[in-house]
């Protein structure tokens, strides 16, 4: 059982992880979190390693990585060596080349809304994006005039 010091109930470790309770909740059930202990009141309590758990949810989400494809990052200890699990590294070796080819696309419509700023008009010019559908990652080509 935890200290009482090293505890938290879950609407502290929500304020603190910035998940919503109901968040918390389903990630116990899916088995992204372990089940909460609890008191004899029978109210969950969590500690500072669930928060740093739910901090590399979090981050892992972001990637665009699913809940399903996390689960082996999180059954590993927060000290472990990525080189002893090639999966897991390919894993986000590819999440983060999805990532860097999103900002590639991004850079290209930023650079676009410059281009028309710096014009002061939306023609005559063409300009012709190929961009990555952030939504589905579907390549699509985009022209503008």
């Amino acid at each position: 059982m935890m200290s009482e010091q090293s505890t938290f109930s879950i609407h502290e470790i929500s304020e603190r992880s910035g998940l919503s309770k109901d968040t918390i909740r389903y990630y116990e059930k899916i088995g992204l979190l372990p089940r909460a202990e609890r008191k004899a009141s029978s109210h969950r309590v969590y500690s500072e390693q669930d928060i740093q758990t739910m901090s590399l949810i979090t981050c892992l989400k972001k990637t665009g990585m699913s809940l399903e494809d996390m689960k082996p990052f999180l059954q590993m200890s927060l000290e472990s060596d990525l080189n002893d699990f090639p999966e897991e590294r390919e894993m986000l070796v590819n999440y983060q080349k999805k990532v860097e080819d999103q900002i590639a696309s991004l850079q290209q419509v930023v650079d676009f809304i410059q281009d028309k700023l710096e014009q002061r008009s939306m023609f005559p010019e063409r300009c012709s994006l190929e961009a990555e559908n952030l939504v589905t990652g579907i390549a699509q080509k985009k022209t503008f005039s």
